[in-house]
C-alpha cells in the first residue's frame, strides 16, 4: 500500500464511520466506462460537495491490493452486475492536487514532484520495471502484470486556481496530463479508466486538447450523475430515519439545487453538519472562499448588482452560460460572472430556463453578508433600508413605511422600480422590492387564495421563525383604509385561522395626483385560531 500507488481503502472506511449517505450507485455508472471509449469521466462541483469522498471511495473499490468487499457488500453497488468484475481488479493511482501544492516549498517543481512521486512509488514495487518517461513505465507494468490501472485525480485544477499567473507551470502540468490521457498508446494499452475532479470545468482551457477526451459532468449539466452531486429527498429521508432532525430546517437551509429527473439537492457537507451539530446555520463560509465572490461581485458588470438584489429577494435572473471560458481569469462579463457562480455553487440553475437564483438560506446570507460588508454603498443601504422597514411594518409604523416606498419608487433604483406607475403591477413591484430583506426569514406568496378572493402578497415566516405574518394588500387612487377594509370583507386572514400568533394587515394606497404613499397598518391575534 503506498501513499500514491494503491492506497488501499483505509480512507473510506473512516468516511464510513461518519454520518453517511449510500452514494456507490455512482460506481456502476463507472464501471459501464471501464476499457471503453468514455473510459476517462471528469466531474466539477462546488467545495465540500464530496468530490474527496468519491474519490477515496473509488479507491477503496478499485485497488487490487486489497480486500473491499466488506465495505461495499450491504451498500446499493452490490446490487448491480457489474460488482464484482470491477471490485478490486485494478492498479490505482490517486493525485490530490491540493496535497501535492500543500506540501511543496517551490510550487515550481509540482510538476515534477507529481510525476516522480508516481514514478517512484511504481518502481518500488516493480523493481523490474523500465521505462524512458511515465508513459512508458504504465505500458511495461500493465502489460508484465496483466492489470491495467486506474487513475484517480482529485481538485486537478488547484493549479489554475491558486497560481493563475504561471502559464509556464500550467503549460509544463498539461504535458504531464496529455503524457497519460492523449497518448493511444499509454491510454489505450495501461489505462483502464480514469476519474477526475475539480471545481471547475475543463473544456474551454486554452490548452484543451490536452484533456478533451474526458467526458465531463458539471453543475450546469450533471446528466448521468445529477443524483451523486449532493443529497437528495430519498438521502433526506434516511437521515431522518436513523437520526434526530428536522428535515424542514434542512430544506430551508440546504435544499435548492434541482435537476431534471432528481429534484431536490442538497449540500451535503451542510447537511452532515447540521445533522451532527443539530444546529442549523451557515457553514458555507467556513469552507468557501469568501473573498473570492465579493470580489466577483464588486465588479458590478453589466448591472449584475441589480441582479444579486433580486435573487436576495428571491427572484430568478437569465443567464447565458454558454460565454464562460471555465477559468477565473476571463470573466468578461455579468453572464460569466454568474456561470462562475453557478459552478462554485453559489448559485441554483435550471436548465429548462437557462436561469440562476440563490439556492437557498445558507447561501442566501452568504450573498446578504457580502452586501453588508461591499464596497457598494447603494447595494447595502436598499439591505439596510429593507431591514428597516420591515421592522416598521411590525411595529405599526405607518408613515415610516409610506415615507419608505416613496423612497424606493423615487431613486428608480438599478432600473427595478419604475418611476410611474402605469398600474398596480408596477406598485406592486416597487413594494416586493422594498421588502427585499423578507427573502432571509419569510417564504414570499402573491395572489394567495384566502376567503373570497386573493391576498395580493403575504409573507409567511419560515418555519421555527418567530415572526408575525404580514399580509399586504395594494391600492390605487383608493385609500389604505379601503385596502384595508378589503382585506376584512374578503377575510383574507382566514387561511391563517389554525395559527397561533400575530398577522399584521397592511394596506396601501398611490394617489396618482399627490404622487404620494400612503399606509395603514393594522394587527390580528389569533391565540386560538380565527372563529
Amino acid at each position: 500500500m503506498g501513499l500514491f500507488l494503491n492506497p488501499g481503502n483505509e480512507n473510506f472506511k473512516q468516511i464510513l464511520n461518519g454520518i453517511y449517505v449510500d452514494k456507490t450507485g455512482l460506481i456502476d455508472e463507472i464501471n459501464d466506462t471501464i476499457n471503453t471509449s468514455d473510459k476517462l469521466t471528469f466531474i466539477s462541483r462546488p467545495r465540500r460537495f464530496g468530490k474527496s469522498y468519491t474519490a477515496k471511495m473509488l479507491c477503496a473499490y478499485y485497488d487490487m491490493t486489497c480486500d473491499s468487499s466488506c465495505l461495499f457488500d450491504d451498500k446499493v453497488i452490490a446490487k448491480a452486475d457489474s460488482y464484482k468484475e470491477h471490485l478490486n481488479k485494478y492498479q490505482v493511482i490517486y493525485l490530490d492536487i491540493t496535497g501535492f501544492i500543500s506540501g511543496l516549498d517551490n510550487i515550481d517543481n509540482i510538476v515534477k514532484a507529481v510525476r516522480n512521486a508516481v514514478i517512484d512509488e511504481i518502481e518500488e514495487v516493480y523493481p523490474d520495471a523500465k521505462g524512458n518517461t511515465l508513459g512508458e513505465l504504465l505500458v511495461n507494468v500493465a502489460d508484465a502484470s496483466n492489470k491495467k490501472f486506474f487513475f484517480v485525480i482529485d481538485e486537478w485544477d488547484a493549479l489554475f486556481r491558486e497560481y493563475k499567473e504561471k502559464t509556464d507551470l500550467q503549460e509544463e502540468y498539461i504535458d504531464f496530463l496529455r503524457e497519460i490521457f492523449k497518448n493511444g498508446n499509454v491510454t489505450d494499452r495501461a489505462i483502464a479508466g480514469a476519474f477526475m475532479t475539480g471545481i471547475l470545468p475543463i473544456k474551454k482551457y486554452g490548452h484543451q486538447s490536452a484533456i478533451s477526451d474526458f467526458r465531463e459532468y458539471t453543475m450546469i449539466q450533471p446528466s448521468i450523475f445529477a443524483e451523486y452531486v449532493g443529497f437528495t429527498k430519498a438521502d433526506i429521508d434516511y437521515l431522518a430515519a436513523n437520526y434526530t432532525v428536522n428535515k424542514s430546517m434542512l430544506k430551508k437551509w440546504y435544499d435548492g439545487y434541482s435537476f431534471p429527473k432528481v429534484g431536490d439537492v442538497y449540500n451535503p457537507n451542510s447537511v452532515c453538519q447540521a445533522v451532527r451539530t443539530s444546529v442549523y446555520d451557515s457553514y458555507w463560509s467556513k469552507t468557501e472562499t469568501f473573498g473570492a465572490l465579493l470580489e466577483y461581485i464588486n465588479l458590478d458588470k453589466d448591472g449584475l448588482q441589480a441582479d444579486i438584489i433580486q435573487m436576495i429577494g428571491g427572484n430568478e435572473m437569465p443567464v447565458d452560460t454558454a460565454t464562460f471560458q471555465n477559468d477565473m481569469t476571463s470573466v468578461q462579463n455579468r453572464d460569466d460572472v454568474l456561470s462562475l457562480l453557478i459552478h462554485l455553487g453559489y448559485l441554483a440553475y435550471d436548465s429548462k430556463t437557462d436561469k440562476a437564483r440563490i439556492p437557498n438560506e445558507e447561501i442566501r446570507r452568504e450573498f446578504v453578508s457580502m452586501v453588508r460588508t461591499g464596497n457598494h454603498e447603494a447595494t447595502s443601504r436598499i439591505i439596510r433600508n429593507s431591514d428597516q422597514l420591515i421592522a416598521d411594518t411590525i411595529d405599526g409604523n405607518e408613515d415610516a413605511v409610506a415615507k419608505a416606498l416613496e423612497e424606493v419608487h423615487s431613486a428608480g433604483t438599478f432600473g427595478i422600480s419604475p418611476l410611474f406607475y402605469n398600474d398596480e403591477q408596477a406598485l406592486r413591484s416597487v413594494v416586493k422590492f422594498a421588502y427585499i430583506s423578507c427573502a432571509n426569514n419569510y417564504i414570499k406568496v402573491e395572489e394567495l387564495p384566502s376567503g373570497r378572493g386573493f391576498a395580493d402578497i403575504v409573507y409567511i415566516p419560515r418555519p421555527g421563525e418567530m415572526l408575525p405574518v404580514l399580509l399586504i394588500e395594494l391600492k390605487m387612487d383608493d385609500s389604505s383604509e379601503g385596502a384595508i377594509g378589503q382585506i376584512k370583507d374578503r377575510k383574507y386572514p382566514k387561511v391563517f385561522e389554525n395559527i397561533k400568533g400575530e398577522v399584521v394587515l397592511c394596506g396601501i394606497n398611490y394617489n396618482s395626483k399627490t404622487k404620494k404613499h400612503e399606509c395603514r397598518i393594522e394587527k390580528m391575534t389569533f391565540p386560538q385560531g380565527l372563529c
